[in-house]
């Protein structure tokens, strides 16, 4: 039977509160979008999820269409709750999103009330939850009104299914509008979740400034850059490895040679600091503190361990700093 490490609250600065809420999330979350599918190992996925229990990390991230196929995610992750950590519910915060494609019909996707909310009671349905810590709306919707989509996120909290809610890939000026929206129908935006990253900075200045000023969270995702902030693209692509078998999300046209030159000098600095590339991603992303947390994905155990290592030293020298512009440009 599962029993959690004793010392996984050890390190208090291990959590950073998000935004202006009471909320504090851990600088590492475990986001369950590959590697938990219908064909992917439960006892791997399993046994990363304990893993990072036991490390401190209380945040896990999913979404309706995380698998594949689309669900399968959240079922996973249903039965690692109900094997091992459902007694330990209270520590764990779990969200979910809905945006994205989902079920065939004009009610399968985007942002409309009658999507989101029957999103939201099918996840909670897989899950086997009477409710989420976190709901988003995953994408922007074009077509419905920013008011519907976020009525139906404040609808979420009022009816008891979410705790909070946040908002996903949303730019600078509709997350102005959406935060606005929200604080008057007094369901405060907790969070909002871009990707960002050395080799993906979109985010920079204007989103991480606008969440400043409106006391909205990040959680960070793809720091990584799918992998190639990582030294596993150095000798080749892996078979194993995001670009050798699955395509659909890093193709082998992404790992060029410049890419690779410019992560194998990051990598030479990462050494210089005792850290690995991907430690030295992930501290050069939380080194914001807008950033909340960062959002990682694991394929073994092992990377779950090397993550949460980054948080020993999230402090650079404006010399190093400099270096990586240099290095980046």
């Amino acid at each position: 039977m599962y029993s959690p490490a004793a010392t996984r609250y050890d390190s208090p600065q291990f959590y950073r509160r998000c935004g202006h809420s009471g909320l504090r999330l851990p600088l590492i979350s475990l986001g369950l979008w590959h590697n938990f599918g219908e064909k992917d190992s439960y006892e791997t996925a399993r046994a990363i999820t304990l893993r990072a229990f036991d490390l401190g990390v209380t945040h896990f991230d999913l979404a309706n269409n995380y698998g594949p196929p689309d669900g399968a995610a959240e079922i996973t992750f249903s039965k690692i709750l109900r094997d091992d950590l459902l007694p330990w519910r209270d520590e764990l915060i779990i969200s979910t999103k809905a945006g994205y494609y989902m079920w065939p019909g004009p009610y399968g996707e985007w942002g409309s009330r009658k999507y989101l909310l029957s999103s939201l009671d099918q996840s909670l349905k897989r899950m086997g939850l009477d409710y989420v810590d976190i709901f988003y709306s995953h994408r922007p919707d074009p077509d419905t009104p920013l008011e519907e989509t976020m009525g139906a996120l404040a609808h979420a909290v009022r009816s008891g299914k979410a705790l909070y809610v946040g908002i996903s890939n949303y730019p600078a000026a509709e997350t102005v509008r959406a935060a606005k929206i929200l604080r008057e129908l007094g369901t405060p935006c907790l969070i909002h979740q871009p990707r960002y990253s050395m080799l993906d900075r979109w985010v920079e200045p204007e989103l991480l400034t606008t969440l400043e000023n409106e006391g909205i969270g990040s959680i960070v995702f793809s720091p990584l850059a799918k992998g190639l902030l990582t030294d596993r693209y150095f000798k080749g692509i892996p078979a194993d490895s995001r670009a050798g078998h699955d395509k659909r999300f890093l193709r082998p046209t992404d790992v060029t040679d410049e890419v690779l030159a410019k992560t194998k000098k990051l990598n030479d600095l990462a050494q210089s600091r005792g850290q690995t590339l991907a430690q030295l991603a992930l501290a050069w992303v939380l080194r914001h503190k807008t950033v909340t947390s960062a959002l990682i994905g694991a394929s073994k155990v092992a990377q779950v361990d090397d993550c949460v290592g980054a948080t020993k030293n999230l402090v650079f020298a404006k010399e190093e700093l400099a270096q990586i512009e240099k290095i980046l440009a």
